[in-house]
C-alpha cells in the first residue's frame, strides 16, 4: 500500500563545501559559498549536483539531508529562543507538513511537479556541535532527534521549492513533524527495512 501526502519544499540548500565538518576550534568557515536555490538537480545514488556530498562514496547513503522546519521551531520553543534561519543547519532540504523519522530505511518520493525522485530514508541527520555556537548554546542537544534524516537518491530527477507530493510506504503524521525522536541518539543503529 501506498499512502499520499501533500507537504511543501520550503528551502533548498547547495553548497559546494563543509562549513562545519572538520573545522578546527577556531569556528565554522565563514566563507563558504551556500547558494539557497529554487531547484535541484538529483542525481540516483550521487546526490544534489554541486553539492558537497554530490558523488562521494562515504556518503552514499546520505548524499541528500531533509530537515522539517518543525522540528528546528520546535527547537526555539524548547530553548525560548528565536531560531535563525533554516540554512543555519545546512540540511538540502527543509520541508514543512512531512514526518520524516518514520521513513528511516524506507523508499519514498517526492514530486514537487517534474516527476517523482525516490530516496531511502538512511540514519539520522545528527546536529553538529557548531549548533551552539551558530544558534544557541543547549541547540545541538536540542536538535538531537530532530536533526533531520539522511537519505539516497534511487533516481535522478528535479526538485522544486513549493507544494511536493509524498508517496510512502507507511503511515505519516504531520503533526508529529516537530517530535523529538528518542532512539535518534548518536550510535544507536537502525537496521534498514526496504519497501
Amino acid at each position: 500500500m501506498v499512502f499520499e501526502y501533500r507537504a511543501e519544499i520550503l528551502q533548498l540548500l547547495v553548497s559546494p563545501a563543509h562549513a562545519y565538518f572538520g573545522r578546527s576550534k577556531d569556528g565554522p568557515a565563514d566563507d563558504v559559498r551556500t547558494d539557497l536555490v529554487d531547484r535541484v538537480d538529483v542525481v540516483a545514488g550521487k546526490g544534489i549536483r554541486g553539492d558537497r556530498f554530490f558523488g562521494v562514496k562515504a556518503h552514499t547513503e546520505a548524499a541528500v539531508t531533509f530537515l522539517a522546519v518543525e522540528a528546528w521551531e520546535a527547537v526555539g520553543d524548547v530553548l525560548a529562543t528565536d531560531m535563525p534561519d533554516t540554512a543555519v543547519a545546512r540540511r538540502n532540504v527543509v520541508v514543512r507538513g512531512l514526518e520524516l523519522d518514520p521513513l528511516r530505511g524506507l523508499e519514498f518520493e517526492l514530486d514537487s511537479g517534474d516527476g517523482p525522485v525516490r530516496f531511502r530514508g538512511g540514519r539520522p541527520a545528527h546536529p553538529c556541535a557548531w549548533m551552539d555556537t551558530m544558534v544557541v548554546d543547549g541547540a545541538r542537544k536540542a536538535l538531537i532527534g530532530r536533526g533531520g534524516l539522511r537519505t539516497e537518491p534511487l533516481n535522478d530527477g528535479i526538485l522544486r521549492v513549493g507544494n511536493v507530493i509524498v508517496r510512502s510506504p507507511v503511515e505519516l503524521d504531520a503533526s508529529k513533524a516537530a517530535d523529538q525522536v528518542k532512539r535518534a541518539q548518536p550510535g544507536a543503529a537502525t537496521p534498514p527495512v526496504r519497501a
